[in-house]
């Protein structure tokens, strides 16, 4: 217990956890002073950590239900991605590694744009844990963004625009752009599949207002015409992404990163489509989105 120790970033949000070994059992005191800085960073980096997927599993549902990994990632062929077969329903690969020439994992190596995981559906997951298992030297570094920062530091005029309005996320492309298997290309943004959730939420936990973005192309606010929509969007998009409110991870083997979806989102830089790149992820079952 005496061993524990919590180390901000210094920046918007983040903090490293010292003293722990997540592969033993995690005492119900420890967990609360974790969950108390996961509270207060948002973001927390484990380093220097040796997980199976088991041990992932395990850490993972003490934040909650572990949410299913997503069909279209499920769908991979991952003989090589050392998934455990029990594991594969809840633990997903996110990975640059090919095998005869197919991908093992999702997500490859390019370049993801600022967005909130899963937000396209009606209940987001909370949480996300991704664990580096193989990283290149440099590259695929992850962007964090402080999403309570980003709206009290909204002007006024902004503020009052986005109170109590509502929005589209996106369903039909992935966090690269990519049009998903089964879609169309949707000419009218108004017309965009996906949940439609408020713009300024509650966090349930901590009770403080976050903005509450999935990604920008396709994403429409409700009862505005088109052009009022994406002048509006541009403006809160141009705000929310100033890198006064991010964090990067520079990844190492052996990185546990875990971030709440409920006010923070994420992007990845992209890497050389030579280097290996090869990570589990855990989600945890969201909770309604209440409207801030």
């Amino acid at each position: 217990m005496t061993d524990l120790w919590i180390q901000p970033t210094g920046a918007a949000l983040a903090a490293d956890v010292h003293g722990i070994d997540l592969s033993r059992p995690v005492s119900d005191e420890v967990f609360a002073r974790i969950a108390d800085a996961w509270g207060e960073h948002l973001v927390l980096r484990f380093s220097g950590q040796k997980l199976d997927d088991r041990m992932l599993m395990q850490f993972s549902a003490r934040f909650g239900e572990l949410d299913r990994v997503p069909v279209a990632a499920a769908s991979l062929d991952r003989a090589d991605s050392d998934v455990i077969d029990e594991a594969r329903e809840w633990v997903a690969v996110i990975a640059s590694v090919k095998k005869d020439g197919k991908a093992v994992g999702s997500l490859g190596n390019y370049e993801l744009v600022w967005h909130t995981d899963m937000s396209y559906n009606a209940l987001p997951p909370r949480a996300s844990l991704l664990y580096a298992l193989e990283v290149p030297a440099d590259g695929g570094n992850t962007g964090f963004l402080n999403m309570y920062a980003a709206y009290e530091t909204l002007t006024p005029d902004l503020k009052r625009a986005i109170e109590g309005k509502t929005c589209i996320h996106d369903s039909s492309r992935n966090s690269a752009g990519e049009l998903r298997k089964g879609f169309q290309r949707t000419l009218d943004v108004r017309q965009t599949p996906g949940a439609v959730h408020p713009l300024v939420r509650l966090h349930p936990v901590t009770g403080r207002k976050a903005l509450f973005l999935g990604r920008r192309p396709g994403a429409y606010v409700h009862g505005l015409e088109v052009e009022e929509s994406e002048e509006l969007l541009d403006a809160i998009w141009a705000h929310a992404t100033q890198e006064k409110f991010a964090w990067y991870q520079k990844w190492r083997a052996g990185d546990l990163v875990m971030w709440d979806n409920r006010c923070v989102m994420h992007r990845r830089d992209a890497f050389d489509e030579s280097l290996r790149r090869l990570m589990h992820r855990t989600q945890i079952v969201g909770e309604t989105v209440l409207a801030g």
